[in-house]
């Protein structure tokens, strides 16, 4: 193949796919026989970013760089971005670009005016733990499907926890921490709550068990930082600087990044909170946010039924609401079709065909492409880092032409930022103060441990009542009758109010004690 300047050419025919009226993101020149073509630029319509997509390749292709191109453009445009940064090295967008020999020759292949610029960002961390604004949800809005995952809960133990879930709401027990639900949990399974929901099917002591040895385990992993108030507004992610452009908000997973289950997770409590919040608004000139869903195949693995399918209507229908959601992967086969199906948009970086499974995977991740005049298997396995495969949709919602891609470089800082700096950010927001501390409120563990008290103490009166009754009939027997020797030194300690009191003091702390075990519940953390 070599490039014609017949206006026939495939790679005329590729370009003018590309040659789009309305706004649009540069993402680099097109690529043919080899050679770099800068007057053939590929891009994509702002228009089309709420039709969602996908970045995938291996490892080392340039998956991150691309989001970061991607997001300063948006940003750029005045449209807010969301980004997980699970490695630590996308907060450098917030920091000018460093000019070196590498940028500068890859702006001249691709025809970019490049110029260092940092853009306007927001830091957020889950729960606290790591730098950034703490981002928390109550486990009532995170929801039994969403909670089943984080749990690892079979299909049969996901259906008792939303019984659990069903009953607090009627019953108007909050569930805002952990402990409020291993409390619900433990009461239903109690003597006296074993009652509440037999009418609906009940909830056996084996399921209980499981679910309350999963939030041990939750919480011995650090996972009860991420539950609780103040539950964070996602609306805030809708904002844009002073200045017009974008705002670009970070969530740094580094500190969790060892919790793919859990952070995966809450990724997709973001987006169902961000669809459940916002209006219709269809069609738009340009996305209200784009949220790029890093590490996806995190969020599928041992997925639920009723999870994918809770994932599949959300992606359907945020549309709708003027979100854009990019999955980030490596390879197409890592998201389930019917979510595959939903993303217009593709920048497939290279793959690698060193084991039979790569080479499955490089051939399924071919048949999702449109035809193309490439050799797609083997263009696939010789892209260079920074390079990609790209189809988009146009500005009528129809798939452009396959493009193969050298893109641009970004503006920004290709790499962390220092430490201090971040820092700095972080504090100097005004969400800090909203969100920084932690809120402990009445909600379902005090309420079932304040009943539980008033239980004990019905009981320790009703105790006592009994006991002076007993007395009094034992000491009115004791005038008719003839004087008893004088009571032994042990009898007078064990007769003595002060002892009846201790040892009322130890049965009611005993009783709290074993009362805890059964709850399931723990002292309250200062």
């Amino acid at each position: 193949m070599s490039e014609s300047t017949d206006p026939a050419s495939p790679a005329d025919q590729i370009a003018a796919g590309y040659a789009f009226t309305g706004p649009a993101l540069e993402l680099g020149a097109l690529l043919w026989d080899g050679t770099c073509l800068p007057d053939r630029q590929i891009r994509i319509p702002l228009s089309m970013l709420n039709r969602h997509g996908l970045v995938a390749g291996a490892t080392g292709t340039g998956k991150t760089k691309t989001l970061q191109l991607i997001a300063e453009q948006l940003s750029a445009g005045g449209v807010p971005v969301f980004l997980a940064d699970i490695k630590g090295d996308v907060s450098g967008i917030s920091a000018p670009g460093t000019p070196n020999e590498k940028t500068t020759q890859r702006a001249e292949e691709v025809a970019q005016e490049w110029g260092a610029t940092g853009f306007p960002t927001e830091f957020y961390s889950l729960g606290g733990i790591g730098p950034g604004i703490p981002l928390r949800a109550t486990v009532t809005s995170f929801g039994p499907v969403l909670m089943s995952k984080v749990l690892r809960l079979n299909q049969t133990q996901e259906q008792s926890l939303g019984l659990i879930f069903h009953y607090a709401d009627a019953k108007g027990l909050e569930l805002i921490d952990l402990k409020d639900l291993r409390a619900v949990v433990a009461f239903l399974v109690s003597d006296q709550g074993k009652a509440e929901l037999k009418g609906i099917g009940g909830l056996s002591t084996v399921t209980a068990g499981v679910i309350l040895r999963a939030l041990t385990a939750c919480e011995q992993q650090g996972a009860a930082e991420f539950f609780g108030e103040p539950e964070f507004d996602t609306g805030e992610f809708l904002r844009t600087a002073a200045d017009g452009r974008g705002l670009v908000s970070v969530l740094e997973l580094p500190a969790v990044q060892d919790k793919p289950q859990l952070f995966s997770t809450f990724l997709m409590w973001l987006l169902a909170d961000l669809y459940t919040d916002l209006p219709e608004v269809g069609d738009l000139e340009r996305p209200k946010l784009v949220f790029f869903f890093d590490e996806a195949h995190l969020l599928f693995n041992g997925a639920s039924k009723a999870f994918l399918e809770s994932i599949t209507q959300t992606v359907r229908l945020i549309r709708s609401k003027g979100i854009g959601v990019f999955f980030v992967t490596q390879t197409p086969k890592d998201v389930p079709g019917d979510v595959l199906g939903q993303l217009g948009n593709r920048v497939q970086h290279a793959l690698r065909a060193f084991t039979p499974d790569d080479a499955k995977a490089l051939k399924a991740t071919v048949k999702t492409f449109p035809n193309s005049p490439y050799d797609l298997e083997e263009l696939l396995t010789g892209l260079g880092t920074g390079e990609a495969v790209i189809t988009v949709l146009s500005e009528k919602g129809a798939p452009t032409p396959v493009a193969a891609t050298r893109l641009r470089a970004p503006q920004s800082l290709m790499g962390p930022i220092d430490a201090a700096a971040l820092d700095t950010a972080v504090k100097s927001s005004p969400l800090y103060s909203r969100y920084a501390e932690a809120v402990d409120r009445e909600s379902a563990y005090e309420k079932i441990s304040a009943e539980q008290a008033a239980a004990e103490a019905a009981a320790e009166a009703a105790a006592s009542g009994a006991a002076a009754e007993k007395q009094a009939k034992e000491a009115a027997k004791a005038g008719r009758s003839a004087p008893e020797a004088e009571p032994s030194l042990a009898r007078q300690v064990v007769g003595s109010g002060l002892f009846r009191s201790l040892a009322r003091s130890v049965g009611t702390q005993l009783g709290r004690e074993i009362s805890r075990s059964i709850f399931g519940t723990a002292k309250r953390r200062r």
